[in-house]
């Protein structure tokens, strides 16, 4: 053996024989996970700019701000146990920055346009041609779009991904323009107003449950038909009784329904005119409380009308806008009192209907050349809200921000280089969506303000893509590192053995 030893020692190797190679898999592994965070890292690196809506709150209270503190002070502080005290000499500086602190926010709590959600937008491509109707449901998951193209598409945000498509088209009313939707209180059923005589009500998954029936059309007296005999215009649910909506024709009526019964229409109003003529209404609603039905016409006038008396009217204004223009809209402020209406003679007026001789504020210079062009009060009731029209290669349409004090125009959007028609804000979720003129449905939203659904479920799937992401590439790069080191050892014990 001291003979094999001193040949060994000669020859330059250590022995003789095949001897197997150890492996240290501890060690392995744990330099693969070390590789594996590090490329990770790398990875993640590239979408550093999608962060989480509370992840820099907490990141921002962890770092440490300023210069570091002297070593005698910092030995101090690690000596001392029990509260710290608060020297004489802040007491009055730190309330100061409390008392700034609490007017910045009093502030901003006084200034409605701190309140606006615009920081932020997801655009939906309705198609080409105009969105005329925008529904969202109470909860803010599901968002309806409709259009000239006769199309009624569905957006589910909570089962969206990136490709941000409709998981539902269909034409309910063949071709017919769409002109308006609307979620029932419930959220269930979905109220379709389309160019011709007979509304219908889908579910949420866009299968028929009612259509109205449509009246005789020979007949002179539209009171006595079962139903509308022209084109609709617009339609909305009852705030209170789930089953109840109304609609509106170009048959000189305004229609209310049940839900359980659509062969007969429940009860019915006829705008009449100054001289007591038939007078086509363009737009209809609810008051707030659904005891005051309200019906924009073609000759300028508003008529509102209580809900239990269908023959003469609680309210009328003669002169509301100029005769002949369309009223697009007309919409009831929170508090029940008010009354915003949006003209075909480029206006937006504010009124009181406990005084409804005359307009309390009067807003000119707003281009509208669709009948449906929206107006909406903000949650708070401090702002009104419409959309601007424009003509081809004329500019962005924009959303028009005025103050229900002063009236004057405190904020805008520009959406797009198309008419902005729809809008809506929802008062839960604080969200505002907007349907133009070239196809397009935008959400616009503020993480901070706003709520839910469609900033949160584009944040879950982005990060849990990342999430997937990182595992995918750690668990590639942990194997291919493995298999390299087991096929290297095999190869060297193959070597070894010849």
């Amino acid at each position: 053996m001291n003979d094999d030893g001193e040949i060994a020692s000669v020859m330059g190797f250590s022995g003789f024989g095949k001897k197997a190679r150890t492996f240290d898999l501890e060690a392995i592994f744990e330099q693969t996970r070390r590789t594996a965070i590090e490329r990770s890292q790398q990875v993640l690196g590239k979408f550093t700019n999608v962060t989480s809506c509370s992840g820099s709150d907490s990141d921002s209270d962890s770092e440490l701000i300023g210069p570091p503190l002297p070593p005698q002070l910092t030995d101090q502080d690690d000596d001392e146990l029990g509260p710290l005290t608060r020297a004489s000499g802040s007491t009055a500086h730190s309330d100061e920055d409390d008392d700034d602190d609490g007017e910045a926010q009093d502030d901003d709590d006084d200034n409605p346009v701190k309140k606006i959600p615009d920081t932020h937008e997801i655009t939906l491509q309705h198609g080409t041609k105009t969105v005329s109707a925008l529904a969202l449901d109470p909860s803010g998951a599901r968002l309806v779009t409709g259009g000239y193209d006769y199309d009624v598409r569905f957006w589910d945000f909570a089962g969206m991904d990136q490709a941000v498509q409709a998981f539902r088209s269909l034409q309910p009313c063949e071709c017919h323009q769409i002109t308006s939707l609307q979620y029932s209180n419930t959220g269930d059923v979905i109220l379709v107003v389309s160019g011709n005589a007979q509304a219908k009500v889908l579910d949420r998954d866009g299968f028929n449950v009612m259509e109205c029936v449509k009246g005789d059309q020979y007949i002179v007296d539209m009171a006595k038909t079962k139903g509308h005999t022209a084109m609709l215009n617009n339609g909305c649910w009852h705030p209170k009784i789930k089953e109840e909506f109304m609609t509106c024709s170009n048959d000189g009526t305004v229609r209310t329904w049940d839900l359980s019964s659509g062969k007969k229409h429940k009860s019915v109003f006829k705008p009449r005119s100054f001289q007591g003529k038939k007078v086509v209404p363009t737009c209809c609603t609810y008051s707030r409380d659904g005891k005051l039905i309200a019906a924009g016409c073609q000759d300028g006038t508003i008529q509102i009308w209580d809900r239990n008396l269908s023959v003469h009217t609680k309210f009328h204004c003669r002169q509301a806008h100029i005769p002949g223009s369309d009223t697009s809209c007309i919409a009831f402020s929170y508090d029940g009192v008010t009354l915003a209406s949006r003209g075909g003679d480029d206006t937006l007026k504010l009124w009181d209907i406990r005084n409804f001789k005359k307009p309390v504020n009067v807003a000119t210079g707003l281009n509208n050349y669709f009948t449906m062009t929206d107006c909406c009060f903000s949650p708070d009731d401090r702002l009104l809200v419409t959309g601007t029209s424009v003509k081809k290669d004329g500019g962005n349409g924009k959303l028009a921000f005025f103050d229900r004090a002063s009236f004057q125009k405190v904020y805008e959007i520009e959406v797009t280089n198309a008419s902005v028609v729809r809008c809506l804000w929802h008062p839960k979720l604080n969200q505002i969506m907007v349907g133009t003129s070239n196809g397009l449905a935008k959400v616009y939203y503020d993480p901070v303000k706003s709520h839910r659904y469609a900033w949160c479920c584009f944040t879950f799937f982005v990060f849990h893509s990342l999430k997937y992401l990182a595992a995918m590439t750690y668990n590639y790069i942990a194997y291919e590192y493995y298999v390299n080191e087991i096929k290297q050892g095999f190869r060297l014990d193959f070597l070894f053995s010849i």
